[in-house]
């Protein structure tokens, strides 16, 4: 099933048609914290004697809570504490089973020094946050932010225990710090805005978050995207044809929709078959744009590379990228020259795709070939990234020289420069900015970023659900524009190709960090050799 993007009126409007047509508000909570139960136990299995405090709010993500703590206290060996912000109404059927169940229960109302709350916090394996869930709007009230400040405050004095103060000369002799518990947030970490992604000084950042139904704008859109920690999204089993979820027209694109969307290799293919890629690219001071594009289009699966670049540049690579062809095409003081849009356009007939822009420089005979290049109306499907972008930006309709189903793929920065907004707005309204330029210049946007945003003309949005620091270093972005040129080279429609192409790429990112063992040390191509395993594992997604 398709993960949805939904915000909190949509999500409203689901939840009352789904009661109306026979699963009731019970029932939905009752999946809930069925589901929260499951995802903790495959996340952080729980070992017998784990402790388990969860706190509970006094709505429905309170409910939730109390079903899951329930569930765990069936289901394991666990030692759970309930700690209520509030206190819950005598007719709660959740609250009297926990009850029941012989759950202890502790108040804040009666604990307003925290001792209670520190001693449950110190003890725990796993804090389950189920005070608030997305109808929250902040700023927080004094009681709910006392709490959160607490809790807050008590698993800074565990990070920074004695054991963490002390330095080692060497690694053997270290000793680990202070246990600091696994936080677990339902539908959404506690003190954050679940639409426009705001944050409250006191919010409780999660190790892990599931969310209800569909996704929430929110939860990918800093600075709230800091708490989420890792995303899982369960749809309570909620029928895809149900009209409130259908017809919603932004997703997330996690393993399963990127694997759908791949497409398929039959085993008797051949190079012809599976498409042919061109790539324009480089200049004298960005030689390792065309390799780093070059090798991310030949592992893409397309059947055919080719590289137009200059005649030095050839010289200076061919040797360590063997598998493309190459287009030698006339320079300018080492920078392609003007005239070489007739060689592109001569050479271009028969491939599928069309990526302009790695490395290219912003020499003037460089600008002026790019906006030669785009004035033919026989080019393939088009992707223009980096500098490709920054000579269109100069001219205030660039995108009507671009033909229907071009991918254009900038970062913030370019993005600016395109749209004639600042960077500051694009950062706080990415979701907003990519789906109305999309819209407005007729094109796929990829706006690339942690939680890069794909949007396409007809209205359409994704998500990829990866945000790491460890893919903000130069060279990335070329590898994402030569994956993205070589799935669509494969006959993919360009906007499930920009949402194929940004997912591996960050599939692949995180496993080179993994590789790697830090996010500071990766560098771009350490994310080519992962790539491989990415497609992999989608493909048992």
């Amino acid at each position: 099933m398709t993960v949805k993007v939904a915000a909190i009126r949509e999500v409203r409007r689901i939840e009352a048609t789904a009661d109306r047509s026979g699963m009731s508000y019970a029932q939905m909570m009752r999946k809930a914290g069925a589901a929260a139960s499951a995802y903790l136990q495959a996340r952080f299995p729980i070992q017998d004697g784990a402790r388990i405090i969860f706190l509970i709010g006094k709505g429905n993500n309170g409910g939730d809570g109390l079903v899951m703590a329930r569930d765990l206290a069936e289901a394991t060996t666990a030692v759970i504490d309930l700690y209520l912000l509030e206190p819950r109404d005598s007719d709660d059927s959740n609250y009297q089973a926990a009850l029941e169940a012989g759950l202890p229960v502790a108040l804040a109302t009666e604990d307003s020094d925290g001792r209670k709350l520190k001693e449950l916090i110190k003890s725990a394996d796993v804090i389950v946050d189920a005070l608030f869930g997305i109808g929250l709007r902040l700023p927080l009230r004094a009681a709910a932010a006392r709490v959160l400040a607490q809790v807050n405050s008590y698993l800074a004095q565990i990070e920074a225990g004695p054991a963490a103060q002390i330095s080692f000369a060497s690694a053997e002799n270290a000793r680990p710090s202070a246990r600091r518990p696994f936080i677990f947030a339902v539908d959404c970490p506690s003190g954050i805005d679940c639409d426009g992604g705001g944050a409250d000084a006191n919010a409780l950042g999660a190790d892990a978050t599931i969310t209800f139904i569909a996704a929430k704008p929110g939860l990918f859109t800093f600075p709230a995207a800091r708490y989420v920690g890792e995303l899982a999204v369960s749809t309570l089993g909620l029928p895809e044809e149900l009209t409130e979820l259908s017809q919603l027209q932004t997703t997330m694109t996690d393993g399963r929709r990127a694997a759908a969307l791949l497409p398929q290799r039959p085993l008797d293919g051949h190079k012809g078959s599976f498409g042919k890629v061109m790539l324009v690219a480089g200049s004298p001071n960005y030689i390792g744009a065309i390799s780093l594009a070059g090798e991310a289009a030949c592992r893409s699966g397309v059947g055919l590379v080719t590289v137009a670049t200059t005649r030095d540049l050839i010289a200076k690579i061919a040797g360590g990228l063997r598998e493309p062809t190459w287009i030698q095409l006339p320079d300018v003081n080492g920078a392609i020259a003007q005239n070489a849009s007739k060689t592109i356009i001569e050479a271009v007939a028969g491939y599928d795709a069309l990526l302009v822009g790695c490395g290219l420089g912003l020499q003037e005979s460089t600008r002026a070939f790019i906006l030669s290049l785009l004035e033919s109306d026989s080019l393939p499907p088009l992707i223009i990234d980096a500098d490709g972008l920054n000579a269109l930006s100069r001219h205030k309709t660039w995108w009507r020289e671009l033909p229907k189903e071009t991918i254009v793929t900038p970062h913030s920065g370019e993005m600016a420069r395109l749209s004639g907004l600042s960077t500051a707005q694009i950062n706080a309204e990415r979701w907003r900015v990519a789906i109305e330029c999309a819209a407005r210049w007729n094109l796929v946007v990829v706006l690339k970023g942690a939680h890069t945003i794909i949007a396409a003309p007809d209205g359409r949005a994704s998500v990829i659900p990866f945000k790491s620091d460890a893919l903000g270093t130069a060279g990335t972005g070329d590898i994402l524009a030569g994956l993205i040129a070589g799935i669509r080279g494969q006959g993919v429609d360009a906007f499930d190709c920009a949402c194929i192409g940004a997912y591996i790429h960050a599939l692949a990112g995180a496993i080179a960090e993994a590789d790697v063992g830090n996010s500071r040390a990766l560098i771009a191509g350490d994310v080519l050799p992962a790539l491989g395993r990415a497609f992999k594992q989608v493909a048992v997604s």
